[in-house]
C-alpha cells in the first residue's frame, strides 16, 4: 500500500547558517553600529536567544532573522514569536522557539483534519510524525493539498513515499 509520513523538522545546520548571514548583515546595517546586539541558537533546547537595547531594535532584529531565515529555505512558521519579550535593565531580551517535531495536540488535529475530509486513507501519529497510507497515489496527494491549504501553523515535510 502506498504511504509516506508528515513530518516538521527544522534542519538544524540550516538554521544556524541563517544565524549567521543574519549576524553579518547586523554586524554591517549602520543603524546598529555601536549598540548591544547579541543573538545566539540554543542547539540543545532548539531555541533563539535575543538581546538588544530597545523595542524598535528588536522588531528590526527579528525581521532580519525571519528573512534570512526564509531565503535559507525555512519556513516562518517555525518560529513561535508569541512569547513577549522582557525587559531587564537596559537589555530587552526575547527568547525566540525553534518548533521542531509535530507535539500530540497538533498531531490530534492533523489526523482529525484528514479523517473529516473523507477521503479514503488511515493516518496514524508514530512519536512526532504521522504516517499516511491509502490505496491510490492520488489519495495521498490529496491529502498533502489538503494538509498545505490547513490553517494548522507548522512547517510540514512529506518525506517517505511509498508507492
Amino acid at each position: 500500500m502506498p504511504s509516506f509520513d508528515i513530518a516538521s523538522k527544522v534542519d538544524l545546520q540550516t538554521l544556524d547558517n541563517a544565524l549567521n548571514i543574519a549576524k553579518k548583515e547586523i554586524d554591517n546595517r549602520f543603524d546598529f553600529k555601536g549598540t548591544h546586539v547579541s543573538f545566539e541558537l540554543n542547539k540543545k533546547d532548539m531555541t533563539i536567544n535575543l538581546e538588544v537595547e530597545s523595542d524598535m531594535k528588536l522588531q528590526q532584529l527579528q525581521d532580519v532573522l525571519l528573512t534570512k531565515a526564509m531565503r535559507q529555505g525555512l519556513d516562518a512558521n517555525c518560529f513561535d514569536m508569541s512569547k513577549e519579550p522582557n525587559a531587564n535593565g537596559k537589555y530587552v531580551r526575547k527568547v525566540i522557539a525553534v518548533k521542531n517535531g509535530i507535539d500530540k495536540d497538533y498531531a490530534k488535529r492533523i489526523v482529525k483534519l484528514i479523517k473529516d475530509s473523507g477521503l479514503k486513507v488511515q493516518a496514524a501519529i508514530l512519536d512526532d510524525i504521522i504516517r499516511v497510507t491509502a490505496k491510490k497515489i492520488d489519495d495521498l496527494q490529496d491529502v498533502i493539498q489538503l494538509c498545505k491549504s490547513s490553517d494548522i501553523d507548522l512547517p510540514f515535510q512529506f518525506i517517505n513515499m511509498k508507492a
